[in-house]
């Protein structure tokens, strides 16, 4: 039962910070390191790592939903512009996705063994939080160049996924990258919240499959609890992102990425301390 718990905490943080520029991931290393996890018999090393990224494919699941009239070119409801609209937005998430892909592909392992440490989630956290604070106040009496997603560029799509790239290091945000990068490019935050989203989708759904693969064909298995866990982090990290990508959208409309910004810093800090009285594994 006390697995199930675990597995619903780290459900409810992947949902809240999957697309929030905050880092899932790093939400969820700090998370698990206070649970103990990896450890026991169900948490085992190589089904946490595969665990950490199914669940996150559940956060997606959310994106699919909320969007799937936008993001549906064979939508009855559209007209023939409208879904050529749609097929060219798609055309633009692969070109943004590109990068990502093929840096995942050869760096990810390498990530995973050697990055995978609190102490690089609380840096990360920092910086990209001060980045934010700088940029928004640039941006302060600035007017964005692109408010519609379906007239972004080409050439925009693939600089957004040039950095996404650095979403590979643990602590950045994926969301917090791309939304980062489409702002300096001139994207509005809606815009540039809404493409990160899209982005995320094929990333994780490739992610997820290569993941799931690698534990299988590397003898992994189920057990009845790390599948009800599995389950239960899947579906918790669906409806709690749901939920989140709802108040983020309602948020920017009124608001700037600030707020994100100083919240960085002070969880970064946090870490760092929880580290510094040995509460939380740096390593």
């Amino acid at each position: 039962m006390f697995d199930l718990i675990k597995s619903l905490i780290i459900g409810i943080v992947e949902g809240i910070t999957e697309f929030l520029p905050v880092s899932s991931t790093g939400h969820i290393i700090i998370a698990e390191s206070l649970m103990r996890i990896p450890g026991g018999t169900v948490w085992t090393k190589a089904f946490t790592n595969m665990f950490d990224y199914v669940i996150q494919l559940g956060a997606i699941f959310a994106v699919i939903q909320l969007y799937f009239h936008k993001l549906n070119p064979l939508s009855p409801a559209k007209s023939p512009r409208e879904r050529n609209q749609t097929w060219r937005l798609w055309f633009k998430v692969i070109v943004g996705v590109l990068p990502a892909m093929i840096a995942g592909l050869l760096l990810n392992d390498y990530m995973d063994a050697h990055w995978m440490k609190a102490s690089v989630v609380a840096a990360t956290l920092i910086i990209y939080g001060i980045l934010f604070i700088i940029l928004e106040r640039r941006n302060a009496t600035k007017t964005p160049s692109l408010t519609d997603v379906n007239a972004m560029t080409y050439k925009m799509a693939f600089a957004i996924g040039l950095v996404q790239v650095l979403s590979i290091i643990p602590g950045t945000s994926r969301s917090g990258s791309t939304i980062l990068g489409a702002i300096f490019l001139g994207a509005s935050r809606v815009v540039a919240a809404e493409f990160s989203f899209f982005l995320s989708i094929p990333v994780m759904i490739g992610v997820t499959i290569l993941k799931v693969g690698k534990y299988l064909l590397n003898g992994g298995g189920f057990t009845v609890m790390q599948s009800a866990t599995l389950m239960v982090g899947f579906l918790v990290a669906w409806f709690v992102a749901y939920l989140a990508i709802k108040f983020m959208m309602n948020y920017i409309k009124q608001n700037d990425f600030q707020a994100f910004g100083w919240y960085r810093i002070a969880a970064g800090i946090v870490v760092f301390i929880l580290g510094a009285f040995g509460l939380l594994n740096m390593g």
